[in-house]
């Protein structure tokens, strides 16, 4: 039986997740353990990674973490606002290195460089929302903007947004994307019946529809592929 310690002084010096960062590299820490170098301190009752693994039970997954808010998270034990405050800006950094890429040139070849760029953003969403990618001639993404955030199994968007959109930066073409919550990004009919809308609508008005992707957990689905365009 593993020995329980109630302050994370009592706990072996090896066997601190500061320590076994600085020695093994943050790759070989648990959730719990990276949780814990985030609060720092535990409680009178139990150290930081016990705290941690508190939290993590009670959110059920680091995909519920990442969507609680700091109502949620002061209601557990042991959770004050200051600790809501440490891994709720822990969280927001994750979100916005995931993010920084916008500021790069990204060139898209092919349906999975697409993907790539925005599969951490949409993985875990649990509404659907309809983004639009904006290319220039040389197929490099200028631009992204979200058009609709639907319900938890429909998004609703018009051509004529996605296309005014498109029309104010300037875009040579567009690649449309949305989310599926369940994880699964097989297309549905609306899916299919809004990417020929689209592709219609942007042959009317010069803009190349290039793909329609749909992304679901670590999985995407290219509807150009698929051969419904």
């Amino acid at each position: 039986m593993e020995p329980q310690y109630s302050v994370l002084r009592d706990v072996p010096h090896e066997e601190r997740p500061r320590e076994r960062m600085m020695r093994y590299g943050a790759e070989a820490l648990s959730h719990a353990e990276l949780l814990a170098i985030l609060l720092r301190t535990g409680t009178q009752r139990q150290s930081a990674v016990h705290l941690a693994g508190s939290i993590l039970q009670q959110c059920g997954s680091l995909r519920n973490l990442m969507d609680m808010s700091m109502e949620q998270l002061t209601a557990i034990r042991g959770i004050g606002p200051a600790k809501a405050l440490q891994l709720r800006a822990g969280i927001e950094l994750g979100r916005r290195i995931t993010r920084s890429r916008l500021g790069d040139t990204v060139t898209v070849r092919k349906p999975q460089d697409a993907a790539d760029f925005v599969m951490e953003e949409l993985r875990y969403l649990k509404k659907e929302h309809f983004l639009c990618l904006f290319l220039n001639t040389k197929n490099h993404i200028i631009a992204r903007e979200t058009l609709s955030v639907g319900t938890l199994n429909a998004s609703l968007v018009h051509p004529r947004e996605v296309f005014r959109a498109a029309i104010q930066r300037s875009s040579a073409s567009i690649i449309c994307v949305h989310n599926h919550p369940s994880g699964d990004p097989a297309p549905s009919p609306e899916d299919i019946a809004l990417t020929k809308r689209l592709v219609e609508a942007g042959e009317l008005v010069g803009i190349e529809v290039l793909d329609h992707l749909v992304i679901g957990d670590g999985r995407f689905v290219s509807l150009k592929e698929q051969g419904y365009m």
